[in-house]
């Protein structure tokens, strides 16, 4: 049976910086299964994120925000569609940001 208690990972982040035109490690690899993650782009440039550091998966705009929540709107405890463990979140620059930090959040089910 699934868990029904909240707990949220580290928070994962990339400096400016360090955003380059081609892809980098956006933190660590998923240690759980992820119910839900929240990208957070507090840059003033667009990224792509990508989950195997080839393919563009993902864009947020400069100054935005994207929420993936697996488990919104089911009714079925068991059912949800989780991000596997060993997940790596990715990103590289669509336009080179000069401020701020790119953040992933993630949370999962106690136990999971």
């Amino acid at each position: 049976m699934p868990s029904q208690i909240i707990r949220v990972d580290a928070l994962r982040s990339v400096a400016n910086g360090s955003i380059t035109s081609s892809y980098v490690a956006l933190g660590t690899p998923f240690g759980h299964t992820m119910r839900m993650i929240r990208i957070i782009n507090n840059t003033n440039g667009d990224v792509f994120i990508s989950f195997d550091a080839v393919n563009d998966n993902l864009f947020v705009p400069a100054n935005s925000f994207v929420l993936y929540d697996g488990t919104a709107n089911n009714e079925d405890a068991v059912l949800y569609f989780v991000f596997a463990i060993g997940t790596q979140v990715y990103i590289k620059y669509s336009s080179a940001p000069s401020t701020g930090s790119v953040y992933v959040e993630t949370i999962y089910g106690q136990g999971e």
